[in-house]
Order: structure tokens, then sequence, then C-alpha cells
């Protein structure tokens, strides 16, 4: 076979693989054919000439090879190539391909692609997912299969706890879940934490200050929210500095104080709300007591007050607003 025929097989095969239906044009010589004895050509015969001309037009006419359609199966274009290759191979050039496909597993003699360790068509080399071409784009790849970006990131990333979408870039853990850093906000205001950090509530981020506002205990002396240290007494809860007598608000330095209607108040102004301090020395009355002239006594301080002996048996005289015994309010006053 020669050059010329070979390169002309090629170019048929050619253009009927790819349905273009051009006819496959005599290839013009590089150079000049050797001159042509003239006595030759007058020593022939007519009848050889006639006859040697006819089997060259007989030539021309028959076809280098029967027409091949494009929808044939791949097993044909398979053969045809592989005639091809049989014919070059016989004229000294070598045709061996550059791989099997990873896909098809067919030769690749032309255009190729080189990934995850394997060689591949060009238009096999596609997302493992949606089929697209991968040849002009990045890829990603897993367990060895390669995926564009899009179909990658919505099957493997990481998704937002707040909007479900995947994690591209930087991500953001708290609460054994992940998210975007700009959807990690409190559930209540929306404000981004600060250096102050969250606080979580029912599975929900909360910054501090609505935390403490929505779900602390609120002081019962200033109504404000109770973050730290606390007490609890007159069923409430309080901030130490808080709680004080409802009255003087001074603090209770020997722990002790007295309720009233939930209000902490100490020994003097509990007494002092009840009515229970002696008219005499106007200290509280834990005991016994005696009730005149519209206050309560000690025993002991219900005296007469111009002898100031001591009233024991309750019988006195009243003279402006003073209890006096029997004697001297007849002495002073009879």
């Amino acid at each position: 076979m020669s050059p010329s025929t070979a390169t002309r097989e090629l170019d048929s095969i050619m253009n009927e693989l790819l349905g273009l239906g051009l006819e496959v044009s005599e290839p013009v010589p590089t150079s000049n054919p050797p001159p042509v004895d003239s006595k030759s050509m007058k020593d022939k015969k007519p009848e050889e000439t006639k006859e040697s001309d006819s089997g060259k037009q007989t030539e021309a006419k028959k076809p280098l090879h029967p027409p091949v359609s494009v929808s044939k199966s791949v097993d044909a274009i398979d053969d045809l190539l592989g005639s091809l290759s049989s014919d070059m191979e016989k004229m000294g050039v070598r045709t061996a391909a550059k791989g099997h496909c990873a896909s098809c597993g067919k030769c690749i003699a032309g255009k190729m692609i080189t990934a995850l360790g394997q060689v591949w068509h060009p238009e096999h080399f596609v997302c493992t997912t949606c089929r697209e071409e991968l040849g002009t784009s990045g890829f990603f790849e897993r367990d060895g299969k390669p995926y564009c970006e899009k179909d990658y990131q919505n099957l493997f990333s990481p998704r937002c706890a707040y909007c479900k979408g995947p994690i591209i870039q930087n991500i953001l853990t708290a609460m054994d879940q992940t998210w975007h850093p700009e959807h990690f906000f409190c559930s209540h205001c929306g404000d981004l934490f600060g250096p102050d950090g969250f606080m979580e509530r029912d599975g929900k981020p909360y910054c501090s200050r609505d935390f403490y506002r929505l779900f602390a205990p609120k002081c019962s002396g200033c109504g404000e929210p109770v973050k730290e240290n606390y007490l609890s007494a007159a069923n409430g809860t309080w901030h130490p500095d808080c709680f004080v007598c409802a009255d003087c608000l001074k603090p209770f330095t020997d722990g002790c104080f007295l309720e009233l209607n939930g209000r902490p108040l100490c020994s003097l102004h509990y007494h002092s709300r009840q009515g229970t301090l002696c008219g005499t020395c106007g200290e509280p009355i834990s005991g016994r007591c005696i009730a005149a002239l519209d206050r309560k006594f000690h025993p002991e301080h219900f005296v007469c007050a111009f002898c100031l002996r001591q009233l024991s048996q309750g019988v006195f005289k009243e003279q402006a607003g003073k209890p006096y015994c029997s004697v001297c309010h007849t002495k002073l006053f009879v």
C-alpha cells in the first residue's frame, strides 16, 4: 500500500464517521512525473492503448471502501479504525494507543485527559452526578469518583444549622452543629455574638444580655436579673446588696430579719409596723407587754410618770397622756 492510498483511506473513513459525505480528491503529486518515452508510445498498438485506458477508467471508478453510515454501531467504527491501524502498520507507521479510557475501556488515539491516576476520553470524564464534562473546569474527588463543584458541595459539604445550605468556606462549630459565621447570632435580638460569647437555652443560642433578661430569676429588691451570687429569702431571690430592711435600707449585719407581707424588715421596723415598740424605751417588745394609753409597754417600763414606781397592778390614772399612780395623781392634780 502506498502512502497516498493510506491517506485517501484515512480521509474517507473520517468523512464517513463525521457524516460530511465529502468526496476524497486524488492527492496532488509533490514532484513532476518521470518523462514518458515517445517512442515507446508510438510502438504501442491502438488496441493496447485503448484497453489500458479502459482499465484505468475501471480502476478509477472502483471505490476504495464500501460506504459507511454514521448510524453504524460502535463495533463497526472500531473495525474501521482497526483496519486503518493495520494498514498503517504495514507501511511501517506505529500506531500505539495512548491508553485505555477508564470509562469505556476503549483505546485512546487522540486527545485525552489524565486524572485520578487514569486516562479518559475528554467526553467520558464527567461528573458522577450530573454527567457534565469536567475537562475545562475543576473537579472534586470523593471515593475515587469525580464531581463538579456544585454537586460535590451539595452532597458532601457540612450544612448550616440555620439556613441548611452547604458551608463552602469559613465554618463555625457550636452546640454540636456547624454554622455559617454570619448565621450564628442571638435567637432573640439577632445580633452577632461579641467577646462575651453566647449562652444556650432549649437548643438556641442567646447573648448574655437577652439570656438573663428572659430566663434568669429577678431580684425581689431591684427587679434586675440575678446573674451570679444571690440570696433566697422571704419567698424571693435577691442580690446580696439588695437584701436590706425595706424601711431603713440597712443590711442585716447579724443575719436576722423579720418578714412582713413578703418584705424583709429589721426587728425595730417590724415591731414599729406591728405597734409593738415599748412606749417608754422605744425598743421592741418580744414577750409580755402592757397595753395602755394606745401604746404597749414592757411591764417593767410601765411606771408612774412622777415617782417612777412600777405600776405593777396595771392601775393608774391618766393626765395629759401620762400614767400616774393614785397617790401622785392626788398630790399633783386634786
